[in-house]
C-alpha cells in the first residue's frame, strides 16, 4: 500500500469490500476481479493458492483457460490500484499463488483481529470492553455483500460474521457484568432478532431484561424462544436458558457474568495470550480431539512435573506436525502442577508474521507475581525473537514450540529439545475418530487408513480433512479420501482460515527460507522415493534445512530424510511456481 495525498489507502473488508482514504470510500462493483481481491485480503501476508483463487473467482468450476484468465483478474486489479496511487506490486506472483501483505494500516480485518486480541490481554474489563468496542466500530455493513463470489459468500462471508458475533457477545458479558443492563439492551434487541437461535444472546437479552426489573418480558422472552426452537429445530432450550428461567421465577438476584468468554466456534482466531488461573479457577483447557502421541506425552509429562527438572523445553518439528497441540495437551495434563497458572502467548499476528520483540514482551505475565508457572511460547520464529524474551520470564518453565530447533536458545539457556514426528496410522485413526466420530470411522475404516495415508499422518492435513467430512455429513469417508488424493497439498484447505491450509502454512515456511534453500527444497519434490538427499544440495544446505524443520536426521548411512508429505508440497509447490512464473511476467 501507498499514501495517496498523504492519507494511507486502505481495504475495507468489514462490510462492502472498498477502497478508503480519509473519509472517501469507493465501493467496488461485482465482478470476477472484486472476487479475487477478496479472497487475497481474507488471507493477509499469506501464500493464497492458484487452486483456492481459482475456485474462488470462479465458483469451483474454473474453465480450461482459467490460469491465464487469473493473469489477466490480476492485471486488472493491478491497473486499479494504480488509479487510487496504489503501488501494483501490492499483490506479489510467488510460489504457489499470490499473497499481498497487509498490516493494521491497510487492512480493516488485520485491525479488527490485532483489537480483539489487545482486548483479551488487557490488565482489566475496563480496558478490555473499550478495545472490543473499538474493533466493533469497524464494522460497516455486511461482509462482502458486493463480491459475487458464491464460494467466499458461503464459506467467508459467515465465518466473519461469527468473528463479529463472538465480539459483540463478550461485550455485551462486559456490560451486563458492569451493571450497564439499560445501555446493552439497545444491542441485544437487534441481535436476537437477527440471530434468533443463538442462545447466548437471548440469555443477554433476558437478564437485561430482569435486571432492569422487567420480569414479565424477561418471561415472555424465553417462552418466545422456546415456542421457535421446538417449531424450527424440535429441540429444547440449553441449559443455560433454563437456568435463567428457573432464577427468574424464583425472583433470584442474578450478578454479572465476569468470568464468562464466548463460545468457542470453529477456526476462532486465537488471540496472542491465554491465560488460566489454577485449576481451581477454572484451568487450562484440552487440545479438542486430541489423540496418540501417548510417548510424547509421557517424555513432555516427565521433563514438565519434575521440579529439579529443565526449565526450557523446546517443541520442534515439520510445519503441520503438531507441536502446539502437544504443547498445550501437555500444559492441560501438567497444570496441577503449577500453582501459578498457565499462559499460552501467541508470537506471531493473525497474518501469520512473526511479532516484534517489543510487542512480545508486552504480552508476558508478570515475572514477579507468586507461585510455580508454566508459559507456552507458541510459533517461535526463531533464535532471535526468543532469547531476548527468556530473561523477563522468570522463574517459569517455559514450553516453546518451533518449526527451528532453536540449537542457539539451547545452547545459551540449556533445556531439552523435544523433535515430532508424524503420527503412526494407528494414531492417525484415532484423530480422525475423535474429530469425526468413532461410529462413521469404523463403518469405513478401510477408506480412513486410505484418507490417513493421503494426509501424510500429519494432524493439521488429518484436521482439515475431518473438517471437510463435518461439513458434509452426506459425504462418505471414500469419496472423501478419493477427491484428496487426485491433489493432496492444494485440496487439503478451509477457506474460512489460512491456518487450516497445507498450502498456505508449508507454502509460508517454505517462503521464509533463503533463496537457497527454498530452491534446494523444491528440487527434493522431484527427486525419486528413496533415493538420496544429497543430490539437491550441499551438506551445509541440508543441514540447515533439518534446522528449518524441512528435513529430519536420517537413519545410519543416510545423514538426512524427509517426509513422504513434505515431498509431495515440495513437488506441488514447484509445479504451482511453475505455473506462476508468467503471472510475475506479464501483468
Amino acid at each position: 500500500m501507498t499514501r495517496h495525498g498523504g492519507t494511507m489507502m486502505r481495504f475495507q473488508l468489514l462490510g462492502p469490500l472498498s477502497i478508503a482514504q480519509g473519509p472517501e470510500t469507493v465501493v467496488l462493483k461485482p465482478s470476477k476481479p472484486t472476487s479475487l481481491l477478496a479472497a487475497l485480503l481474507l488471507h493477509p501476508g499469506a501464500v493464497v493458492s492458484t487452486d483456492y483463487l481459482l475456485r474462488a473467482v470462479w465458483d469451483e468450476e474454473p474453465p480450461a483457460t482459467a490460469r491465464a484468465a487469473l493473469q489477466t483478474c490480476v492485471l486488472r486489479l493491478r491497473r486499479l490500484f494504480e488509479k487510487y496511487g496504489i503501488s501494483a506490486t501490492t499483490i506479489e506472483a510467488v510460489p504457489g499463488g499470490y499473497r499481498m501483505r497487509n498490516d493494521e494500516e491497510t487492512l480493516d480485518l488485520v485491525l479488527f483481529r490485532l483489537l480483539t486480541a489487545r482486548a483479551r490481554a488487557a490488565a482489566g474489563s475496563g480496558e478490555e470492553l473499550y478495545r472490543l468496542r473499538e474493533s466493533l466500530s469497524l464494522w460497516h455493513g455486511q461482509p462482502l455483500s458486493n463480491v459475487a463470489s458464491r464460494m467466499l459468500q458461503r464459506d467467508a462471508a459467515p465465518a466473519l460474521e461469527q468473528e463479529r458475533l463472538r465480539v459483540l457477545e463478550r461485550v455485551c458479558d462486559l456490560e451486563l457484568a458492569a451493571g450497564n443492563c439499560h445501555q446493552v439492551l439497545i444491542d441485544l434487541y437487534e441481535t436476537t432478532r437477527r440471530h434468533p437461535v443463538r442462545e447466548r444472546f437471548t440469555e443477554q437479552l433476558i437478564e437485561a431484561l430482569y435486571r432492569t426489573g422487567r420480569q414479565a418480558e424477561a418471561l415472555a422472552e424465553y417462552r418466545a424462544v422456546r415456542d421457535r426452537l421446538r417449531e424450527e429445530l424440535g429441540v429444547d432450550p440449553g441449559p443455560g436458558l433454563r437456568r435463567l428461567e428457573l432464577a427468574i421465577l424464583r425472583s433470584e438476584e442474578l450478578g454479572g457474568p465476569t468470568a464468562r468468554t464466548p463460545e468457542v466456534e470453529p477456526a476462532p482466531p486465537r488471540p496472542a495470550l491465554t491465560v488460566a488461573g489454577p485449576p481451581a479457577h477454572g484451568g487450562f483447557p484440552p487440545v479438542p480431539g486430541f489423540a496418540g502421541r501417548e510417548a510424547d506425552l509421557r517424555s513432555m509429562a516427565l521433563r514438565l512435573t519434575d521440579p529439579d527438572g529443565c526449565r526450557l523445553i523446546v517443541v520442534s518439528g515439520a510445519p503441520g506436525i503438531g507441536k502446539s497441540a502437544l504443547a498445550r495437551q501437555s500444559a492441560y495434563a501438567a497444570q496441577g502442577t503449577f500453582p501459578g497458572g498457565v499462559f499460552d502467548v501467541d508470537l506471531t499476528r493473525p497474518d501469520g508474521s512473526p511479532l516484534d520483540v517489543e510487542e512480545a514482551r508486552k504480552l508476558l505475565p508478570d515475572p514477579r507475581e507468586p507461585g510455580r508457572r508454566l508459559l507456552i511460547l507458541d510459533n517461535a520464529a526463531g533464535a532471535g525473537q526468543v532469547l531476548p524474551l527468556l530473561p523477563g520470564t522468570g522463574t517459569a518453565t517455559v514450553v516453546i514450540t518451533s518449526r527451528r530447533a532453536l540449537a542457539a536458545v539451547v545452547a545459551t539457556h540449556g533445556g531439552a529439545v523435544h523433535r515430532l514426528d508424524v503420527l503412526g496410522p494407528a494414531e492417525a485413526l484415532g484423530l480422525l475418530s475423535g474429530l469425526v466420530g468413532a461410529e462413521r470411522i469404523t463403518a469405513e475404516e478401510r477408506a480412513a487408513r486410505e484418507l490417513a495415508a493421503a494426509c501424510g499422518y500429519f494432524p493439521l492435513a488429518l484436521r482439515i480433512a475431518a473438517g471437510r467430512l463435518l461439513t458434509r455429513p452426506a459425504l462418505s469417508v471414500a469419496d472423501c479420501a478419493a477427491w484428496l488424493a487426485q491433489d493432496p497439498p492444494g485440496r487439503l484447505a478451509l477457506p474460512e482460515d489460512p491456518r487450516l491450509s497445507v498450502p498456505e502454512v508449508v507454502g509460508r515456511a517454505v517462503a521464509a527460507l533463503a533463496p537457497e534453500l527454498r530452491e534446494v527444497f523444491l528440487r527434493l519434490g522431484s527427486l525419486k522415493q528413496g533415493s538420496g538427499l544429497a543430490a539437491a544440495g550441499s551438506a551445509t544446505v541440508l543441514e540447515q534445512l533439518v534446522e528449518a524443520g524441512m528435513l529430519e536426521d536420517g537413519p545410519p548411512g543416510q545423514p538426512y530424510r524427509i517426509h513422504a508429505f513434505l515431498r509431495v508440497c515440495a513437488r506441488w509447490l514447484a509445479r504451482e511456481a511453475d505455473g506462476a512464473a508468467p503471472a510475475a511476467a506479464h501483468p
